[in-house]
């Protein structure tokens, strides 16, 4: 019989779900993994989950249909350019273009509706607060509230069979520090994505923020970056 606890984890083949992902395994986790088409232009972001679950041995992965692009409002979902940098921008309190409205909101209310199902207390989540854009759904205030409304909203939280914990492993870490945990663990960032704009030849554009912070961290952790980039 298997008594091993369960985990949901919301994976998008990134470096830092992927990261989070391992933490889950390696503190004992069976690992259920769930991603989502949500309509977004990274979409070769799903093929990177599929090879993260199955190097890492998810008991399942769950790949959900959201299809957001027809709300739009992001760079990511709807027909508005993906901002280029040669540096990282300055830190602003604007919110930027490739913000997807409530994106996390609705994956973490679909990993909820798992774990309920599983009878799993923990989700896992790559948020973080330091090396980030600027996102209000990745803030600790935003986690801990969603966190009250999950034991509100779900019927093992009123009754007390489940109390959910929506686990933040990187919150406070750098991308470099993210990076060198996820080594320590094992993790093949040969496997992941970052890109919010590839090429059709499936290269990262190396200008989109999340290139450019994918980058810096990898720079920073004295460690090769295997993503392949576009020559610019």
């Amino acid at each position: 019989m298997n008594n091993r606890k369960k985990a949901v984890v919301l994976s998008s083949g990134g470096i830092d779900s992927t990261t989070a992902l391992a933490i889950a395994k390696h503190k004992g986790f069976e690992i259920y993994s769930l991603s989502f088409f949500y309509g977004q232009r990274h979409v070769i972001e799903l093929e990177a989950a599929k090879k993260v679950a199955f190097f890492f041995g998810a008991a399942e992965h769950l790949v959900l249909n959201t299809d957001l692009h027809k709300i739009g409002g992001s760079a990511l979902t709807d027909n508005i350019d993906v901002p280029k940098y040669n540096r990282l921008p300055s830190p602003t309190k604007k919110i930027p273009v490739t913000y997807v409205p409530a994106r996390n909101t609705i994956f973490l209310s679909y990993a909820i509706a798992w774990a309920e199902v599983l009878q799993s207390s923990d989700i896992y989540i790559g948020v973080n607060a330091v090396d980030y854009s600027g996102y209000p759904d990745c803030r600790p205030e935003y986690i801990e509230a969603f966190e009250q409304m999950a034991d509100l909203g779900t019927k093992t939280g009123v009754e007390g069979i489940t109390k959910i914990k929506i686990r933040t492993p990187l919150l406070n870490m750098t991308k470099a520090q993210i990076i060198r945990k996820g080594i320590e663990l094992g993790v093949d960032y040969s496997l992941t994505h970052s890109c919010y704009d590839p090429s059709p030849a499936r290269l990262a554009c190396g200008r989109c923020e999340s290139c450019i912070l994918r980058k810096k961290g990898f720079k920073e952790a004295g460690v090769k970056d295997p993503a392949r980039y576009q020559e610019i």
